[in-house]
């Protein structure tokens, strides 16, 4: 069985999407997840949810439950299937619902601050 630890990412993260900040966070959460790099997932409230567009995506992990994407839109481009957020979460990781996590890409880059 895969592990799954979250808990709360120490510092402050931002998240940056073709120049723009699209959070900032000071009580984002890490997940990691077997030999898997770790996950920082922002709390909705703290990311500009207005630059993402829900897409048809999902997905299904058997430790975290459903996954829904979402498209990063702004002025200059868009990043399809960008980041992803469990609204339902399974209860082993139920401290990530309400939050979203990002693919990082070169034009996705989340960092701490």
């Amino acid at each position: 069985m895969t592990n799954i630890r979250i808990r709360k990412a120490e510092g402050t993260w931002v998240v940056r999407s073709g120049g723009a900040v699209l959070g900032e966070s000071a009580n984002a959460l890490e997940l990691s997840e077997g030999d898997m790099a770790p996950v920082i997932y922002f709390p909705r409230g703290d990311i500009a949810m207005a630059f993402l567009d829900r897409t048809d995506k999902s997905t299904h992990c058997p430790h975290k439950g459903d996954a829904s994407y979402y498209s990063i839109v702004n002025k200059s481009s868009v990043t399809e299937n960008a980041a992803w957020s469990y609204e339902d979460p399974i209860e082993a990781a139920s401290a990530i619902k309400d939050h979203i996590a990002f693919v990082l890409s070169d034009s996705v880059k989340v960092e701490q601050v």
